[in-house]
């Protein structure tokens, strides 16, 4: 589960998606997505890691933080204010959205390899 400014979510054990509060957010788009593996909570954006690897996102994309759907090979994903990361098998980090204050500068990051659904 996670929680983001104005809403949360959450992951069943089959995948389906738990989404309350602002729908600005993306809830209503979230509460249909399945096969969901890990789901973060930006302020105004809402992202999951489907089965596969493959990245979704839904909400406020005024600064590119829901730009996330070529990303494939994810385990993991983090939503920032107006930011999103993604965390691949292999280490290296993706990042998406606003990066005033250098908050996507992790193209040179190589995190501990990520086990899928882990």
């Amino acid at each position: 589960m996670a929680a983001g400014y104005l809403h949360t979510v959450g992951v069943t054990r089959d995948g389906t998606v738990l989404a309350a509060g602002d729908r600005a957010a993306g809830i209503d788009e979230a509460r249909a997505w399945r096969h969901v593996t890990a789901v973060s909570a930006g302020s105004h954006h809402t992202v999951a890691v489907v089965d596969g690897g493959r990245v979704l996102a839904a909400g406020d994309d005024s600064r590119g933080q829901c730009d996330v759907a070529a990303w494939r090979d994810v385990v993991a994903v983090a939503a920032g204010s107006t930011h999103t990361l993604g965390l691949r098998a292999d280490g290296t980090v993706l990042a998406a959205g606003n990066d005033d204050d250098g908050q996507c500068d992790v193209d040179h990051w190589q995190l501990a390899r990520a086990r899928r659904g882990g």
